[in-house]
């Protein structure tokens, strides 16, 4: 099994749950809104923003530090992974080299250990890199309070300034935004980095 198997099983980890943080009712709220006020008195007062999570996750340093992680636990099972396909590999060239110095027992005893250590390089790929495997699950794990502070601070915005409904760009087509509609993304990085560097001298 060649090197570019193990890339495919990491494709984009560190954005495959970057959908959960605005697919949710108040996204599916804004439509049925907006399709049902059109262009009335009410629609027209609403305040509407939008933030990209993408360049969020991209820029935000808690963001950033969950990525270098992910990205040292990856190397290290790739490194686990190509030492069990060396120890594979050469059990085979052992096999093809001594078969006919070999019995027939110890030629099956060979075979059979090669066809163990495939099985176990097999559940090696699956337990790490799986849709259930520790990869996804330690992302899981490590973006949740990630999300959280996101999550916290979009609402913060929201309240201090007078948003309605402020929602993701990334989760999902725009039926209907005015040319001054209000792009939060940058406002929402420095809310958070302002929130992280009074953490950080909190716990000094």
């Amino acid at each position: 099994m060649s090197e570019h198997i193990y890339k495919s099983h990491n494709k984009s980890l560190f954005f495959y749950f970057r959908e959960v943080m605005v697919k949710s009712k108040i996204y599916f709220l804004m439509i049925t809104l907006i399709l049902g006020l059109g262009f009335s008195p009410a629609f027209a007062q609403l305040k509407l923003g939008y933030v990209n999570s993408q360049q969020v996750l991209e820029k935000f340093k808690d963001a950033l530090d969950v990525k270098k992680q992910l990205a040292e636990l990856n190397t290290q099972w790739e490194s686990e992974a190509r030492n069990m396909q060396r120890e594979i590999q050469k059990l085979q060239e052992e096999l093809e080299s001594q078969s006919l110095l070999l019995s027939d027992q110890r030629k099956q005893e060979k075979v059979q250990e090669i066809q163990t250590l495939g099985q176990k390089y097999q559940l090696f790929l699956q337990t790490k890199w799986g849709q259930q495997g520790e990869g996804v699950k330690k992302e899981v794990e490590l973006l949740q309070p990630v999300y959280e502070k996101i999550n916290t601070a979009i609402k913060k915005i929201g309240e201090a300034e007078g948003y309605q409904y402020i929602f993701d760009v990334v989760a999902g087509n725009i039926l209907y935004a005015s040319d001054d509609q209000p792009d939060l993304t940058e406002k929402l990085l420095a809310e958070l980095n302002k929130e992280l560097a009074a953490s950080t001298t909190d716990g000094k």
